[in-house]
């Protein structure tokens, strides 16, 4: 593992959606900011979802960036024409709701639509969605589980909360590799808000299930073979959960151990809606009863507040949605309140950190700063919580910094810094622009509030569409020699032809926007980037992706567009291209989206797959003689990856319908809201 300063920083970056910050280091380094260089630092920052590897050859097996920085979202200031403004922003009802511990009838979502919180009228909990007949199928039957409306006196949620069986197959007898690395920075305490909010009603509950949800109780699945894989592929990575690693974070597949990051058992949260949605009844009732009996939020930890937003909030929230469950419902308004303390800062922009147990809130120790991605990625969750609960505060924190960021001076056409400070709320580290870690979900999230809306927030659309605008101005340029379009990075006017593979979740957003109407020119870029995040894993030995790559902006001698650093060329099972591609699939309808894909799967399966169960990131995606298991296995795999294939090899449109639902950065679908 690298020392000093790039090591840390690379070990800082992690996720960012699983976000791979390699030249963060170049910005940083002569700003003189100081970095994370105790171990113990360096391992929690390790904890985020996307890694990066320390400087030279490979990456050590446990090296990852600063996770919590996936596709971040952008604030602009010019207006876009007014023809593309499609609404104006509605007014806000002025009646209040209280907090209350329960939320007695509420239900969850009924396709198509949710009532957006001005106005409520949620519809039944619906079961598991399954596809229509595709051309091979074979016969399978639907998830049985048992669904009672949650304005029935089930006792709490489908199953109940009490006297149900132990729900651990290992629980916890492997402490040894436990991996448990919690750094309690200084950070002033911080009394949790009680009480101001948005003046939101609650979701009432429909009389009776929606029609689709007896549909789906009574009719078999039709699932073609590629879904099959897709099953046979989770149940062999839960296997391994299950046998090594059942309760706790991350699998280590090849030590047949774990790792914690929280220890909230995030694998477990994060896979609950993808069980569901494949049909898995055994595996998502065994993990329920973990939820119900061993998952408690009442415990002194540090968690991110993105990360554990996004994964463990947004998994809980679409969960209850899929499943009608008030459990889940439950859960989330609990950890929601347990992340407040986060907001109390001067500027009302969020620290990144914050104690679950004590409601110490903090920066990072080498800095005040936060991610642009971090604290503008958590709005479609704490919305949606604020909309089923009623309780405002959770809206309007997340709010706040979405306005306060739309003022803000600084950016260039659109386009974002990485960093913002929690005292000031003023950018920092100005002139560097990119679309990879530490600035994607910014821009995903413009688009993806819009939609949840109900297209109303004017504000939303007018920065997302003039910040693609200034992406197409100053970041997209073609290789040479096979004039692949790609997505490059800015700094203080300095072009750099380098992408990281999380930039592949920019296609798919694209794709969305046009869905929902937005101008026809991006789905041109759209199916241009989807080409070049397509070559990004076909010109590899292995087929599978790495980080980091280069783009040859003049004739090689090699005649190869690509080049690969020797530390940035481990792949991490990251969603983002597959992700693309069930949006291209699904505003196109061309099937060689689908073969790409299966082509992907087909990789993972042959160079990260661990026979005793488990799949894990590898080092080096040139040598599939030598791949380099890491012994890594992310929550994102399963939450993301693993569905997002699912989803694109159905050919049933209505399959968590792009009309319906909107997907947050980490694969969970909340609903959209319906306008009365």
């Amino acid at each position: 593992m690298a020392g000093g300063r790039r090591g840390a920083c690379a070990l800082w970056n992690r996720r960012m959606g699983g976000v791979r910050t390699a030249p963060l280091w170049r910005f940083i380094l002569p700003l003189g900011l100081g970095l994370p260089d105790t171990a113990g630092e360096r391992e929690l920052a390790d904890r985020r979802g996307r890694h990066v590897p320390a400087a030279g050859a490979g990456a050590s097996p446990g090296l990852h960036l600063g996770d919590s920085e996936p596709r971040r979202e952008l604030r602009q200031q010019q207006e876009p024409p007014a023809a593309l403004v499609l609404e104006t922003l509605s007014g806000k009802p002025t009646e209040e709701r209280k907090m209350m511990p329960e939320v007695p009838g509420l239900k969850p979502a009924n396709p198509p639509v949710l009532p957006a919180p001005q106005k409520a009228d949620a519809s039944p909990a619906f079961s598991k969605m399954l596809p229509q007949r595709p051309r091979k199928h074979f016969r399978r039957g639907p998830p049985h589980l048992q669904i009672r409306a949650p304005n029935t006196d089930s006792k709490a949620g489908t199953q109940g909360d009490t006297k149900e069986r132990a729900a651990a197959p290992g629980d916890a007898h492997q402490e040894e590799n436990t991996q448990r690395t919690v750094i309690s920075w200084r950070g002033a305490v911080i009394e949790p808000e009680q009480g101001t909010g948005l003046p939101l009603r609650r979701a009432e509950a429909p009389a009776k299930p929606s029609p689709l949800v007896t549909r789906m109780q009574k009719e078999p699945a039709l699932l073609n073979e590629r879904q099959e894989g897709v099953i046979e592929a989770f149940r062999h990575a839960w296997k391994g959960y299950r046998q090594f690693a059942w309760g706790h974070d991350e699998l280590r597949p090849v030590s047949k151990s774990f790792s914690e990051w929280f220890g909230l058992g995030l694998t477990l949260i994060d896979a609950l809606d993808t069980m569901w949605i494949l049909g898995l009844k055994q595996e998502f009732e065994e993990a329920r009863m973990w939820v119900s009996q061993k998952l408690n939020f009442k415990k002194d930890v540090d968690v991110n507040l993105f990360e554990s937003t996004i994964r463990i909030l947004g998994g809980l929230l679409s969960t209850y949605h899929l499943s009608g469950d008030r459990l889940f419902l439950r859960k989330a308004k609990d950890f929601g309140n347990r992340l407040m303390p986060a907001f109390m800062t001067p500027s009302k922009i969020p620290y990144s950190d914050v104690n679950i147990g004590t409601g110490v809130a903090h920066p990072p120790q080498w800095t005040s700063d936060s991610t642009v991605s971090e604290v503008t990625s958590i709005q479609l969750e704490f919305r949606e919580l604020s909309r089923l609960t009623g309780v405002k505060k959770f809206q309007e924190a997340a709010e706040e910094v979405t306005r306060h960021v739309h003022h803000l001076s600084g950016k260039k056409d659109g386009l974002v810094p990485m960093f913002i400070n929690t005292h000031s709320g003023a950018f920092t580290h100005l002139g560097v622009f990119t679309l990879g870690a530490r600035a994607d979900s910014y821009y995903e999230y413009l688009l993806k509030q819009w939609i949840q809306g109900g297209k109303q927030e004017t504000q939303l659309l007018e920065d997302y569409l003039a910040a693609i605008e200034g992406i197409k101005t100053h970041l997209v340029r073609h290789s040479e020699p096979n004039k692949l379009t790609f997505i490059g990075e800015l700094t203080h006017d300095r072009f750099s032809a380098k992408m990281d593979h999380l930039v592949c979740f920019l296609p798919g957003t694209l794709a969305l926007g046009v869905h929902h109407g937005l101008p026809t020119d991006h789905m041109e870029l759209a199916r241009a980037l989807m080409e070049t995040c397509y070559q990004m894993n076909r010109q590899m030995e292995t087929g599978l992706s790495p980080e980091i790559v280069h783009f040859n902006l003049y004739p090689p001698t090699d005649n190869l567009d690509v080049k690969v650093k020797p530390a940035d060329r481990h792949n991490l099972l990251r969603p983002e291209t597959v992700e693309s591609l069930f949006y291209l699939y699904r505003t196109t309808g061309d099937r060689k989206y689908q073969d790409w894909g299966w082509e992907i799967l087909q990789s993972f399966n042959k160079y990260t797959r661990v026979p005793s169960g488990g799949y894990t990131s590898i080092n080096n995606v040139q040598n599939p003689h030598k791949p380099e298991p890491r012994d890594k296995m992310e929550s994102f795999f399963l939450g993301e990856t693993l569905k997002y294939l699912y989803l694109l090899f159905s050919d049933d449109q209505n399959l968590l319908s792009l009309d319906t639902y909107v997907f947050n950065t980490e694969a969970h679908p909340l609903p959209i809201w319906a306008l009365s």
